[in-house]
Parts: structure tokens; C-alpha cells; sequence
């Protein structure tokens, strides 16, 4: 298993701040090292995962993040958001939201496209990018072109595969503790909105293009499957690629198992054909 936060070989690194009700957030800007393009290039905003509790925008350097940067060509967002240790729910959603918007609003500066501004991220991170999509959907603020949630934090209750899983790195009774630290803001299970557990969402019509992959034996595997479900029944292209013998983030613990490097490579491709097919214009 390797583990390293260290800023990978073929991208540069920069970290900018900015304000939101009375707070500065950090964000790490990871961009390919031989940036001479005078074009804009893709913008992605990746939110790391950590169950909402934990966590640094650091974690892009081991997580496909880096490889956006590195072999996709993008530039690539990382947010340090408020962990639900600090605020919970709507905290970091409102957060997150707040770097998209000003992605949006500082494109040529950032040197993006923002008629291809995209959403990613592991876990909780996932969870959290699908939640942007639906938020900055409902409030029209951004147009997402495309979301990658990786084996998202999404159903905070139990489904098939996460009640009673005893799995590594994450399992039935810590995804019930986050959960619970995540949502402590709200009143019951009958106060819990889709912004805070993507989940409840009723209607996934006018989403954004989806690409996720997941482990069939992770607690998130149902509840990622239902998700790209409930998108392609609302006509929304959305893929789905699941690997066998997956326990939860093992690409990015595991990065030089065979299995990791399929992984790694098919959602890289994914990324390419997603920049050439699908745009979303951001007045």
C-alpha cells in the first residue's frame, strides 16, 4: 500500500484564497508542468473525500485528480473545505459551491474553459460533487459539463451493501458515525435533504453527463449504482464501471496493483472523451 501527498511528477502546484461569509478558503491549483497552451483548458473542481470529517485538498495529489492535471490536460481545483468536525451540513456544500461559482466567474484567470466546467471527487468528495450538481442546477448559478463521483458518499441510510460491511479503510459503523456528525444540523430523518444525501433526490432530469467506477465489495456499491441508475432513467448519459475485489478507495491505496492502473487508465479515457463530447455554456 502506498500512500504519499507528496505533488506527483509532470504538474505544478499553486494555492490561491478566497472569501466566503467571513471566511478564507484555500484552494490548490494543480496544472500540467508544460502549461504553454495559450487556450483555455478544461477546469475540473475536485473535492476530496474523507467521510465529510477528514481530509486535505492535498489528497489530489494521490487520487485521480493528479492525472487530470498530469495526462488530461485539465486544471484541476481543490478546495479545503470546512470538515464537519468544525460546521456541519450545509457547510462545505455551500463552501464547494462557492469555489465553483468562482471558477465560473474567474475562468480567464484560471485559465479555463467555462463552457466545460466539471465536478469530481472520491467518497464524501463524490458525494459532495454530486450534491453541486444538483444544487447549482436548482439555484442556476453553473452549468456543470460533466461530474466524475467516484464511489460517492451519497445514501446516509443503510443500503444492500453497506449495512453490516466489514470492510477496510471504511465500514458500516464508521459511515454511521460520519453521517452522523455530517447531518447533526438537522432536526430527523424526515429533514434531510438531497443536498445533504444526493440520495433522496426524486427527479435527476437536466444533471450533468456522469462517469463512475466503484468495488463490489464497498459499503458505497449500491448506492453508486442506484445513482447512475436513477440518471440514465432520467436520460442522462451516465457509465458505470465496477471492479471486483475493490474495497473502498482501493485504486488510490493500491496504485500499482494491476486492477489500479486498469482503473486509473479507463477513467482517464473517460475524462478525454468527456472533453471532447460535452460542454455546458456558463453566461
Amino acid at each position: 500500500m502506498k500512500i504519499s501527498l507528496k505533488k506527483p511528477e509532470g504538474v505544478t502546484a499553486e494555492y490561491l484564497t478566497i472569501s466566503f461569509e467571513m471566511k478564507q478558503i484555500r484552494l490548490l491549483v494543480i496544472r500540467p508542468a508544460s502549461d504553454g497552451r495559450k487556450e483555455c483548458r478544461p477546469g475540473v473542481l475536485w473535492i476530496h473525500g474523507g467521510g465529510y470529517m477528514l481530509g486535505m485538498p492535498e489528497m489530489a495529489y494521490m487520487s485521480r485528480a493528479a492525472d487530470l492535471a498530469a495526462k488530461g490536460g485539465a486544471v484541476v481545483v481543490s478546495p479545503a473545505y470546512t470538515l464537519s468536525f468544525a460546521a456541519p451540513y450545509p457547510r462545505a456544500l455551500l463552501e464547494c459551491h462557492a469555489v465553483l461559482v468562482y471558477m465560473k466567474e474567474h475562468a480567464s484567470e484560471l485559465g479555463i474553459r467555462s463552457d466545460q466546467i466539471m465536478v469530481g471527487g472520491e467518497s464524501a468528495g463524490g458525494g459532495l460533487a454530486a450534491a453541486l450538481c444538483m444544487y447549482a442546477k436548482d439555484m442556476n448559478t453553473v452549468r456543470i459539463a460533466f461530474q466524475m463521483p467516484l464511489y460517492p458518499m451519497i445514501d446516509c441510510f443503510d443500503t444492500e451493501t453497506s449495512r453490516r460491511n466489514n470492510g477496510k479503510v471504511w465500514n458500516t459503523g464508521r459511515n454511521h458515525f460520519a453521517w452522523k456528525l455530517y447531518l447533526r444540523s438537522l432536526k430527523g430523518i424526515q429533514d434531510i435533504p438531497e443536498y445533504a444525501s444526493p440520495s433522496r433526490r426524486k427527479d435527476y432530469s437536466g444533471l450533468p453527463p456522469c462517469y463512475t467506477f466503484v468495488g463490489d465489495i464497498e459499503p458505497f456499491y449500491a448506492e453508486t449504482e442506484a445513482y447512475v441508475k436513477n440518471l440514465q432513467d432520467a436520460g442522462t448519459e451516465a457509465q458505470l464501471d465496477v471492479y471486483r475485489g475493490f474495497y473502498h478507495a482501493y485504486e488510490m491505496l493500491n496504485p500499482d496493483d494491476p486492477r489500479s492502473v486498469r482503473a486509473a487508465d479507463r477513467f482517464l479515457e473517460v475524462f478525454r472523451e468527456a472533453c471532447r463530447k460535452y460542454t455546458a455554456v456558463n453566461l
